[in-house]
């Protein structure tokens, strides 16, 4: 999976932690010459064969012996390539189910990564976003086609921007994550704890960068708005909504809210990166306890590899979160042949989301058409290959491309199941 990172102007501060593998999404909408002579398929081919499988489980038992050796190759081999001491990572098919840890969770003492772990998710935060923000739709308690002034005055364009724009990146609202006052004050203390408000102080102070609806821009502004409607329409906080929509329907127990908790559930994994002024390639900084309340409704989420199966799964089908109509409609949002929809992507079938906060990267995705879903978590959002001016640690593989460590190793185990993640439709025969 190719990571395409936003740019940023940099000094020693390096690239803010919600510039998201998400961006991936944007090179997906982007269809190459040869294709657009063809007739474009939807990402998703059947919604309806997809949300059918809600009234399933998928079956509590191993793997095959055979493919099991397949995927911890795959695991191992391109973890040997990324820049984290450590993984963990599970798949769940129709067949049965297989998890696993490689690595070191804690470098300083060589503590070994377990699976059950608790990490920061980033920004398959958002999916989360979104899927209350549907759940709320389906019952009649807003629209999509709302505008964004119903729920949070002193938004440019709030008058046209709706919340569908939001929810899928057109809005044309500059991200605070690319805000020069907003970076000078995280890295010199990344400590600091923000409201939602102080992060839309920083996003709405300058002009819109395209009108509504024009294009694709990956703006970690829009969730945070959402966040806000959410906590509006349910009288909540969010994370009080978020449990009572998404995580007690789920049975995820050891999954916490967005709402900017520095410290993580017993057992976790450190989470080292290059951001921040102190960090240098020879001494990664220890992100682990940043305070992570300015990535709130677009990045704060903590879990584990077992609650994310099964969330990735549910975001997939809708089981348990959204009735089939709902959850067909998100699964028919995004464009065609690929790209980002109602707060998540899809790329060759597989739909789901990536997620990076300093010291973190996970990545969380469901095949529609194989009925498979893939978590992977990283103990690090270092990237690793040909990253061009990116810091990359010292011993970088200048010669694999560039990726960031969860998203590398999913790649390789959407390969070994036999569906590879990829972006590039295919050429119509000669």
């Amino acid at each position: 999976m190719t990571t395409i990172r936003t740019q940023y102007k940099r000094a020693s501060r390096h690239r803010p932690g919600l510039s998201i593998c998400a961006m991936i999404f944007a090179l997906a909408v982007s269809v190459p010459a040869h294709a657009q002579d063809q007739v474009l398929q939807s990402c998703v081919t059947d919604p309806a064969v997809v949300t059918a499988r809600a009234a399933t489980t998928p079956p509590d038992t191993p793997l095959p012996v055979a493919l099991v050796r397949t995927l911890d190759t795959a695991v191992r081999e391109a973890l040997d390539g990324a820049a984290a001491s450590g993984i963990i990572a599970g798949v769940v098919t129709p067949e049965g189910s297989w998890r696993g840890a490689w690595g070191v969770a804690d470098p300083e003492t060589g503590a070994v990564m377990e699976v059950g772990m608790h990490t920061r998710i980033g920004s398959v935060t958002k999916t989360f976003t979104g899927t209350a923000l549907m759940q709320l739709a389906e019952a009649g308690k807003l629209s999509l086609e709302d505008s964004i002034d119903q729920y949070v005055p002193g938004v440019p364009n709030g008058d046209v921007i709706t919340l569908r724009h939001l929810a899928n990146m057109t809005s044309g609202l500059p991200s605070y994550t690319q805000a020069e006052p907003f970076l000078d004050q995280f890295f010199a203390d990344p400590s600091l704890h923000y409201t939602p408000q102080n992060l839309l102080d920083f996003a709405l102070s300058g002009s819109p960068i395209f009108a509504p609806g024009a294009r694709f821009d990956y703006s970690n502004t829009n969730t945070v708005l959402l966040g806000l409607v959410i906590e509006q329409v349910t009288g909540q906080d969010i994370d009080t909504a978020f449990n009572s929509m998404i995580l007690e329907p789920l049975g995820l127990t050891e999954t916490t809210g967005p709402d900017g908790a520095a410290d993580l559930p017993e057992p976790y994994s450190q989470g080292l990166t290059l951001q921040g002024d102190a960090a240098t390639p020879e001494a990664p900084s220890n992100a682990t306890h940043w305070d992570p309340s300015w990535a709130w409704a677009a990045g704060g989420i903590i879990s584990t590899l077992d609650d994310l199966l099964v969330y990735g799964r549910a975001l997939g089908t809708g089981k348990d979160l959204l009735g089939a109509e709902a959850q067909q409609e998100r699964l028919r949002s995004f464009p065609e042949p690929a790209g980002y929809g109602i707060a998540m992507g899809c790329v060759n079938g597989w739909i789901g989301h990536t997620g990076e906060l300093p010291g973190y990267n996970t990545t969380v995705f469901y095949d529609t058409t194989t009925d498979t879903t893939v978590v992977v978590q990283a103990n690090s959002d270092i990237p690793s290959g040909d990253c061009g001016d990116e810091d990359v640690l010292p011993d970088n593989p200048g010669e694999l491309a560039c990726n960031a460590p969860a998203s590398r190793v999913f790649d390789a185990l959407s390969v070994a199941l036999g569906h590879p993640f990829s972006m590039t439709p295919t050429a119509p025969a000669e």
